[in-house]
């Protein structure tokens, strides 16, 4: 578990630490030095060693000197052997390590430093091993994703090639079937390739001025017959105002529909799906509601995420599952636009609210 590292409070110079204690050694060396004057002047009798005495004053003084200036300074430079000492350990691997020196000076921020740069490299090797673990399960999700279609694909080719049906029937129900995996593959091809583009690239808008309110009843209409198949009632709430913005129609339909058909999933059979808009000066907000089974606080939070699909158990039958890139593409074309897509859910009701700025020119946009 990483530890906060907590910066110095005060700052103090070490530079007058160690002149400090280097006037303190002198002060103290000198003061040594004259007291054994006086007492050697006092016992020395003999002219011969009085006369000897005075060239052994200044060796004294200094190696007085220098140990009490080693004394003096033993804390800086045991300090100074333990940053050495965590150094060498974080350096070997072992980014749990953090240096313990409580100084308020330089020593202390190089510390501070020290810990910051491990923090920060174990968080980045964690991110990068979250990637790295992101990249595998995205690898994973395709490869699992991309091959139930193909297998089934396959699997009815086999038994046209072997002319394995009994009748005409059974026939055109197995080119059906083949046909139907077919579509459902290219459709997550496109997922795919459409979130890759949204991600990777600089993604193009072809920005238009749009009446939002004619772009959602369209796509209401088309909606509807694959809504009454799966026992799903569309209430329609949203006015006859026209509702004109600079959009890209194509994506904004893209993202609506990938929020009707995830209504349409996840709703309890027989269910309703609501679907309203309103706007004001500013913005044009639609609201997609059904119910359907509550979500953990984890799946809620995920949700968005790319990949991500919540449990099967939840999923209609008789509507092909997807890449788990729906929302999560949704939410990127609606961000491009500037505008925002979230999740409110309570009581079994889920509320996606897609909100999209009102515009009456492509420069707001752009800037």
């Amino acid at each position: 578990m990483n530890e906060h590292v907590k910066e110095p409070k005060r700052k103090k110079k070490i530079q007058i630490h160690i002149l400090t204690q280097m006037v303190l050694s002198l002060i103290i060396a000198t003061a040594i030095n004259d007291l054994c004057i006086l007492l050697f002047l006092k016992i020395l009798k003999w002219n011969v060693l009085r006369d000897i005495f005075p060239y052994f004053l200044t060796p004294l003084f200094f190696i007085i000197f220098i140990l009490t200036f080693f004394m003096l300074t033993r804390r800086i430079v045991k300090d100074l052997v333990h940053l050495e000492h965590g150094l060498q350990i974080i350096s070997e691997g072992d980014l749990n390590y953090r240096v313990d020196v409580n100084r308020k000076d330089e020593l202390g921020r190089v510390a501070h430093n020290i810990n910051l740069m491990a923090q920060r490299l174990q968080q980045q090797i964690e991110k990068e091993r979250e990637l790295e673990n992101s990249k595998m399960e995205m690898i994973t999700g395709i490869s699992h994703d991309l091959r139930t279609p193909l297998t089934s694909i396959i699997g009815y080719i086999e038994l046209l090639r072997t002319n394995s049906f009994q009748d005409q029937d059974e026939y055109t129900r197995f080119v059906q079937n083949t046909y139907n995996k077919a579509v459902h593959l290219k459709k997550l091809l496109d997922d795919l390739f459409e979130y890759t583009r949204l991600t990777s690239t600089e993604p193009r808008l072809d920005l238009k001025p749009i009446d939002v309110l004619q772009l959602l009843d369209q796509l209401l209409f088309e909606f509807e017959p694959i809504a009454q198949e799966n026992k799903i009632t569309i209430v329609k709430e949203i006015g006859s105002s026209p509702a004109i913005t600079i959009i890209d129609s194509e994506k904004i339909a893209r993202a609506i529909d990938n929020l009707l058909m995830n209504a349409l999933k996840y709703s309890e059979k027989p269910g309703t799906v609501r679907v309203m808009m309103k706007s004001d000066h500013r913005h044009i907000i639609i609201e997609i509601e059904n119910k359907g089974n509550p979500l953990t606080e984890e799946q809620e939070h995920k949700l968005f995420e790319r990949f991500y699909k919540v449990d099967h158990s939840r999923s209609s039958e008789g509507i092909q599952s997807g890449a788990g890139l729906g929302l999560s593409i949704a939410r990127n074309i609606v961000e491009l636009h500037g505008g925002t897509l979230t999740l409110q859910h309570r009581n079994r009701l889920f509320t996606f609210h897609l909100t999209l700025p009102l515009r009456d020119n492509t420069d707001e946009l752009v800037n």
